[in-house]
This record gives structure tokens, C-alpha cells and sequence, in this order.
């Protein structure tokens, strides 16, 4: 009787990148070239997008797979950021992009906390140690900012100053950890159109800088060194929040929800929809994801923890 052994499975590599708040964000007047020069505090939480590579025979190419929540709402081919960022390596290195990328979303989709960039920045790692290609993370780095601003990011996590398109990263100096519910909505917002609604409101550049200062941000920064979450919250700073509640503003009410709460401080991050809230304590981000849930004003709600370290090999 001949025994048959089973096919060893494929190599695979599975990675952990988070998704982001934006503890501050100071936008310019728009450049020439159609973009708007940046100051970004980012600082990562505790949700994550987890991304596994798997190889697949010569010649099949890139393929996705989505699992989790409004998976359904993420493409599926090149519009991918992570099927960029496998080809980018690929291109890069000299490699063949033969690659299965499973994706499992733990972000909100479209919610303004880089759920996409973090695919990205997780297909990056995966598929550099798959391949064996062997770049350091400054390569890394500077791939991802091809791919987009806030890809860098989530390559490094903790807390950091985006500056230039966001993308130009400095660490930023963190004591202890802060607490946050987040409110999600199924509406998504496009970041075009909410950059659209800015320019529109400061037409000809009326009342915008042509490069925001990072000076503005210094009690913040202070706040975050001492560990002061009171402090940090009557500091949050979002200049797309007045565009972004002028196309939906039906999540004043949300943010209005939190305040009452007790929250700390209310934002919608980066170009929204997500509100984000800022607790004194663990309970009390369940207590005010609880009050939105009553009240009926989001259709997902989260807690996290920041800051969390950046894309990881899992």
C-alpha cells in the first residue's frame, strides 16, 4: 500500500498595521501641482488591518481576498493599494509579483483613519519577506510614499509629524497611553471632495497659509510628552472638519453625543467620516460608544488605544 503525503501548504507571511487618528491637521493653500502642503500629528491605535501573503505558482500574478466588516466595499483588483504595493516591490526589486494577498479589514472602510494605507504598508512587509527581497524600512518607507501619504505612516506607527503631503514623517516623543471611541457611519466621505469644500471656502487662498506651521502645534505636542489627555483634548485641531460637516452635517449631532458624554475632546479624523473621541479612561470610551449606540447617531462603534507600533510581522 503506497502512502500519499500531503502537499506541504505554500509559504505565507501575515502582517499587522494599524489604523490612524489625526490628532492634528493644518492644511495649506493649494500648490500649482493640486496638492495642499500638511502638518499631520498622526498617532496609530489599536485597530488593525491584517494582511497575508501567500506565494502562488510563476506567471499567476497579484489576486486579493477581503474578509470583515463592509468587505464588500473594497476593491478586489488594481484599485487596491495593497496590490500596488505588492507590484511596486516587485518592480522594485526584480522580482516576479506572484502573490495572494488575504486581507482582513479591522479599520473602518472609508472612514478617515487609512485603513487602505495600512493594506499597503502590511503588503509592503508581507511581501518583502516573502520574496526575501531584503529592504530596510527607510526602503520601505519611501515606496509607501509613493504609493500614498498617509502609507509611511503606518509603516512606523506610534506617534508621528507628517509634514510636506503628510508623508515626510518625524517620531514624536509619547508618555503613557489615551483612549478613544470612535463613531463610524456607512457613508463614507470622499477626501476629494472634502479638500474640494476647503478650497472653496478659502478661494484665492483667503485666510490660509502656503505652508501651515508646526509652531501651532506646540502646546499639543507638550501635552503629548507630558501624558496630559485633558490637555490633549482641548488641543485636537482638524482643518477639513467645517468641510467635511458642510457635506454631512448630520455628525454634528455625533460629536454633540460625545461632548455630552464627558468626552475630552471630539474630532472627525482626517477627512472624516469617523468621529473620534477622546476618554479619560478605557470605561469611559465604552461609555461613550454606548451613549451613540442609544442615541442611534452611528452605525458601527469602536474603542482603541494609542499609540500602537506600526506595520509588524504577526
Amino acid at each position: 500500500m503506497t502512502a500519499h503525503l500531503a502537499a506541504a501548504p505554500e509559504p505565507s507571511v501575515s502582517v499587522r498595521a494599524p489604523g490612524k487618528v489625526n490628532l492634528s491637521l493644518r492644511v495649506g493653500a493649494v500648490r500649482p501641482d493640486g496638492y495642499h502642503p500638511l502638518v499631520n500629528i498622526f498617532q496609530a491605535v489599536s485597530l488593525y488591518e491584517e494582511v497575508t501573503a501567500t506565494a502562488v505558482p510563476a506567471g499567476r500574478g497579484v489576486s486579493i481576498a477581503v474578509d470583515g466588516p463592509h468587505a464588500d466595499r473594497v476593491p478586489t483588483d488594481r484599485a487596491n493599494l495593497a496590490w500596488r504595493a505588492a507590484e511596486l516591490l516587485a518592480e522594485h526589486t526584480g522580482v516576479r509579483p506572484d502573490v495572494h494577498l488575504a486581507i482582513v479589514k479591522g479599520v473602518p472602510v472609508a472612514g478617515g483613519m487609512a485603513g487602505g494605507s495600512a493594506d499597503a504598508a502590511a503588503a509592503l512587509v508581507a511581501c518583502d519577506a516573502l520574496w526575501e527581497t531584503g529592504l530596510g524600512r527607510n526602503e520601505l518607507t519611501e515606496l509607501g510614499g509613493r504609493l500614498g501619504a498617509d502609507v509611511p505612516f503606518a509603516l512606523h506607527g506610534h506617534v508621528a509629524v507628517g509634514t510636506g503631503r503628510g508623508d515626510v514623517l518625524t517620531p514624536a516623543m509619547v508618555r503613557g497611553e489615551f483612549f478613544w471611541a470612535l463613531a463610524v457611519t456607512d457613508e463614507g466621505l470622499s477626501t476629494a471632495r472634502v479638500f474640494d469644500a476647503f478650497d472653496a471656502a478659502h478661494a484665492g487662498g483667503r485666510g490660509v497659509p502656503a505652508d501651515p506651521a508646526l509652531a501651532d502645534d506646540t502646546p499639543l505636542m507638550q501635552a503629548l510628552r507630558a501624558g496630559d489627555a485633558r490637555a490633549l483634548g482641548s488641543l485636537l485641531h482638524n482643518d477639513l472638519q467645517e468641510p467635511a460637516l458642510g457635506l454631512a452635517p448630520h455628525l454634528r449631532e455625533t460629536m454633540d453625543v460625545a461632548r455630552d458624554a464627558g468626552a475630552l475632546g471630539v474630532m472627525l479624523s482626517g477627512s472624516g467620516p469617523t468621529v473620534a473621541a477622546l476618554a479619560r479612561s478605557r470605561q469611559h470610551a465604552l461609555a461613550i460608544a454606548a451613549s451613540w449606540t442609544a442615541v442611534g447617531t452611528a452605525d458601527d462603534v469602536y474603542t482603541a488605544v494609542g499609540p500602537s507600533p506600526g506595520a509588524r510581522i504577526v
